[in-house]
């Protein structure tokens, strides 16, 4: 089966990449979920239009990429949400939430579909998100939850 991707899939490839996958997983798997889209000849034209917006996300280059990842690095970036008593939150410390303290404290914009929670933030305290910037490049981030 043909697909073309709208998201990044793990393994598989990045927005606007023509796949050729198998029919039970672009069927059942990639397609409900809104991943991708069934390649016809009205859907190529769409390509070129997620590849322009991919590019405008994308960081420039390798090196721009280390730099982002350095300044990230630095510091210990810190979110203030709601807590009730023993320290648990109401709710999760979502991504969007995150991206927003990543760019307030080192300044450059976070994709938050870039971010990596290993499991879901539900109480105060430090953490480690992963923040992949590049194919290649990849930052690890310390993360402080404290009460709003």
């Amino acid at each position: 089966m043909k697909l073309i991707l709208t998201q990044e899939v793990t393994g598989l490839g990045g927005p606007g990449d023509v796949v050729e996958v198998k029919d039970g997983y672009g069927r059942n798997y990639l397609v409900p979920r809104g991943v991708a889209i069934r390649w016809t000849r009205g859907a190529e034209k769409t390509v070129e239009s997620i590849k322009a917006a991919r590019a405008t996300r994308a960081v420039r280059d390798l090196g721009h990429a280390e730099e982002i990842k350095t300044k990230l690095e630095a510091n210990s970036v810190a979110v203030k949400v709601r807590a009730g008593a023993g320290g648990r939150l109401f709710g999760a410390v979502t991504t969007a939430e995150i991206a927003e303290a990543l760019q307030a404290s080192s300044g450059e914009a976070v994709d938050k579909r870039t971010i990596a929670i290993k499991n879901p933030i539900r109480a105060l305290g430090n953490h480690e998100i992963s923040v992949r910037l590049h194919d290649e490049v990849s930052a690890t981030v310390a993360l402080n939850v404290i009460p709003a």
